[in-house]
């Protein structure tokens, strides 16, 4: 099991890297069982609304075709869409993973003190710290494990996947107890460089504006009267007068999410390139001065493709489309607006009185009708707010091409999973784990589990099984993944080079009436590599003064003194 919770960790041989666009280090695509409990918020939920509402890589079939074929499943069995999450659940999938690229400037070693086991490092902006949604291997701490050879890391502060600068990481226990009480305690002092929009102040500004996180989806925080205290003292460093930008130090006395970005969009003089908070198509031309409105509001609008997108089946939408063996299906009566067990229809499910009979109208979830926007928010979300977010998601939906919009289920039906992936067998329940040993597992991991065109059977049976396989395929190819004790370890060199040509990443395909690229295995829609100079914001750790010392990294390019900003 990895570190990071809920995810079970793959294969240790990595993938390697194909050659991309300069600047950038890829990943090419590989198939990982995803394996989480259920959260407290997902309790009393359907596992379809759930998946469809936390995640937003997929269409809204891929997510439901994905419960019924079994790719995802609940507590290792095909659960049904409507199937009601409970406590204790155990959530798996197995999912084609398309790593984001990420910048080609490596994690630089500062310092590794060996007497008192810590490392000093400076992260390049663009690498989340850890393994999260699309990144796994392309994190820092997957980077300092498999590229550094440093086992066990342990990251008591955490920087935004954008931002670039100091981290103290201890490689012991006891000193990661030491150094999170001193960050909780806020006795750490911290000091950071920005690049901001405008000419600031030349006098100090402090900023003490209140932060909430109102979309964890996003990751969209804004200042709010309801959210946790936050002081943010900012000193200009100079100004240029060419790019209308001004470099501040920024000392955090508090260590909110986004804290140094929202306060100095709040000030006016957002990050020159932060491409949410200075972002003018998501905030408008005042771009959240001051703050926006926290009326509550309860005005919802369902999601849109632009004009060449729009079907009359769209993938993003399961209500307007007839879909057998739905397990998400609510069947209603048009007159009376009751379920056929004489119950209310749920909020939010429309109803056609025009409907021609033998057609039922589907429920419609939240993503479908826009009310998922705000589930996740801690207060009531106004309309400015909603706007905002909706505004946000619409831009990564361009900037991604729309590729939610061009899924094609029905090509990636038969390759959710290969022939040739094995799922790990299922954890046991929590309370039935042995504490520091090896995990026995449940009587269900017993029984086979199929997944889309895979299946799943107990190791004791594998080996009689390939037996058969071997004698049916006179050449079959050489596995590269560990073997057991009794075979040999590794496989020769003829048989490595014999195998090369079928690990490098095939052809993408193409869809000859739009030109759209996929994935010739699982067929997500492909957009092009980012350009690197998008990949980070002008905001960097700079200096860190705590217990273990004083610690500070060389500033970054673009806060210096004439500096050229290429845009």
């Amino acid at each position: 099991m990895c570190d990071s919770a809920g995810q079970r960790e793959p294969s240790e041989a990595i993938p390697s890297a194909p050659k991309g666009s300069p600047g950038l280090k890829k990943m090419p695509a590989y198939w990982y069982p995803y394996t989480t409990m259920a959260k407290e918020r997902w309790l009393g939920r359907e596992i379809l609304e759930i998946v469809s509402t936390e995640f937003r890589d997929r269409s809204m079939e891929y997510y439901r075709y994905a419960l019924e074929s079994g790719v995802t499943t609940i507590n290792g069995k095909i659960a049904k869409p409507n199937t009601i999450v409970t406590n204790g659940d155990r959530i798996e999938n197995v999912v084609h993973r398309h790593e984001p690229s990420v910048t080609a400037t490596p994690v630089k070693i500062i310092l590794h003190d060996t007497d008192r086991d810590f490392l000093v490092i400076d992260k390049p902006g663009s690498i989340p710290v850890h393994a999260s949604g699309r990144y796994y291997h392309h994190s820092l701490v997957e980077m300092l494990r498999h590229e550094f050879g440093f086992g066990k890391v342990y990251t008591i502060n955490r920087l935004d996947r954008l931002t670039s600068g100091l981290m103290i990481v201890p490689l012991n226990a006891d000193v990661a107890r030491l150094l999170s009480k001193e960050f909780m305690d806020g006795s750490v002092r911290k000091e950071y460089v920005a690049r901001c929009k405008g000419e600031f102040p030349s006098e100090e500004i402090v900023c003490e504006q209140p932060l909430l996180t109102v979309d964890r989806q996003m990751g969209l925080n804004i200042v709010h009267p309801e959210g946790k205290p936050a002081k943010t003292v900012f000193n200009r460093l100079h100004y240029d007068a060419n790019t209308n930008t001004s470099v501040l130090r920024c000392r955090p006395f508090t260590g909110r999410s986004h804290q140094i970005r929202v306060h100095l969009q709040y000030l006016g003089h957002p990050i020159a390139n932060d491409p949410v908070y200075s972002e003018e198509r998501i905030w408008g031309p005042s771009l959240g001065k001051s703050g926006i409105d926290t009326v509550p509001s309860s005005e919802r609008s369902a999601p849109t493709p632009p004009e060449h997108l729009k079907n009359d089946n769209s993938p993003e939408s399961l209500g307007d489309v007839s879909s057998p063996n739905s397990g998400s299906e609510v069947v209603l009566d048009a007159e009376s607006n009751t379920c056929p067990n004489g119950g209310k229809a749920d909020a939010g499910v429309e109803v056609n009185a025009e409907l021609q009979p033998n057609v039922n109208p589907k429920k419609l979830l939240p993503r479908e009708t826009g009310h998922d926007i705000g589930m996740g928010s801690p207060v009531p979300l106004s309309a400015e707010a909603v706007q905002i977010i909706t505004r946000l998601r619409n831009m990564k939906d361009e900037d991604e091409d729309w590729s939610r919009w061009r899924d094609v289920v029905f090509r990636a039906k038969r390759a959710l999973a290969p022939n040739s992936f094995r799922r790990s067998p299922p954890l046991p329940p929590q309370n039935r784990r042995k504490r520091g040993g090896m995990s026995v597992l449940a009587p269900e991991a017993e029984t086979e589990i199929e997944i889309a065109t895979a299946t799943y059977t107990p190791r004791r049976e594998r080996r009689s099984q390939q037996k058969t396989k071997d004698d049916q395929n006179p050449h079959p190819i050489p596995s590269l993944h560990p073997k057991t004790s009794s075979e040999p370890a590794q496989i020769t060199l003829s048989e490595a080079i014999s195998v090369l040509p079928s690990l490098s990443a095939p052809t993408p395909s193409v869809d000859a009436a739009t030109g759209t690229l996929y994935c010739p295995e699982c067929y997500l829609p492909l957009h092009p590599d980012p350009k690197p100079e998008k990949l980070y914001i002008f905001l960097h750790a700079l200096k860190y003064e705590l217990s273990l010392g004083s610690f500070q990294t060389e500033m970054p390019e673009w806060a210096k003194e004439g500096w050229q900003w290429e845009r």
